[in-house]
């Protein structure tokens, strides 16, 4: 556990080193707050009485586009500009385990979605000074955002995994989010059972509840059990290196 959270507080480090934190950070505030005012407007101008299905759905669908276009290019650097730098060699050489280096990572990562995700509460809570609305949706929505960028994380630390090329860690992220968002779209090419099996397996899909204000179990478990394959298949990656003969942690 230790060893794991040196590794997160070096992840934080590295991203708070540099300008790349504040500028995803400012990207993802002014995309989400320009969506919320833009809603926020439409919702009072022309009848914002039905927050849940009117304006917090819209938001928080929105919010979810402004996750898979920013959290990409957070994860693209994890493994792939160490592999590119060299740096991750020397890392092999300490006492650590892979499962530590990739949670470390992992949780690196999350915890810098949530500094970028804090902020975003505070429209809203401007607005419930103003007009007292009932929570429940909105911190169902906030909680479906939360699930939803923590399974782009781990998809993208997976792909990072693969490549020492940090655009193609970005661009192979973006595909499979984007294969999962449009993966049900054209309901006239399939029958209506493969239609229905891949909306159980379809990220976008699964976060409407939350959307909603409504929430399902199942949509929990899709999603931790979505976060915890993808962390698998980040360890089958790294653990791929020993077959090539390079490194030698376990």
């Amino acid at each position: 556990m230790k060893t794991t959270l040196t590794i997160c507080k070096r992840e934080l480090r590295s991203y708070f080193g540099s300008y790349i934190a504040y500028v995803l950070t400012a990207l993802f505030l002014l995309l989400t707050g320009g969506f919320f005012y833009t809603w926020l407007r439409y919702f009072i101008l022309f009848g914002g009485y039905v927050l849940p299905s009117g304006l917090w759905q819209q938001v928080f669908l929105d919010m979810r586009y402004c996750a898979m276009i920013v959290l990409p290019l957070v994860t693209m650097r994890l493994f792939a500009e160490e592999k590119k730098l060299g740096t991750i060699e020397l890392l092999w050489t300490y006492p650590v385990r892979d499962v530590e280096v990739v949670l470390g990572k992992f949780l690196g990562a999350w915890l810098f979605y949530l500094f970028m995700l804090v902020p975003t509460v505070v429209g809203p809570l401007v607005f419930y000074a103003f007009y007292r609305f009932d929570l429940g949706p909105f911190l169902t929505g906030y909680l479906g955002v939360l699930l939803l960028g923590t399974a782009f994380i781990a998809c993208g630390m997976f792909v990072s995994s693969l490549t020492e090329n940090q655009v193609v860690s970005a661009m192979g992220t973006y595909g499979i989010l984007i294969t999962f968002w449009y993966i049900t779209w054209n309901e006239s090419v399939a029958s209506v059972a493969v239609i229905e099996a891949l909306l159980k397996i379809s990220l976008f899909d699964r976060f409407l509840n939350f959307a909603r204000g409504v929430v399902d179990t199942q949509d929990i478990v899709f999603f931790v059990l979505f976060v915890l394959y993808f962390l698998f298949l980040t360890l089958a990656s790294l653990d791929a290196r020993k077959w090539r003969g390079v490194g030698a942690a376990s």
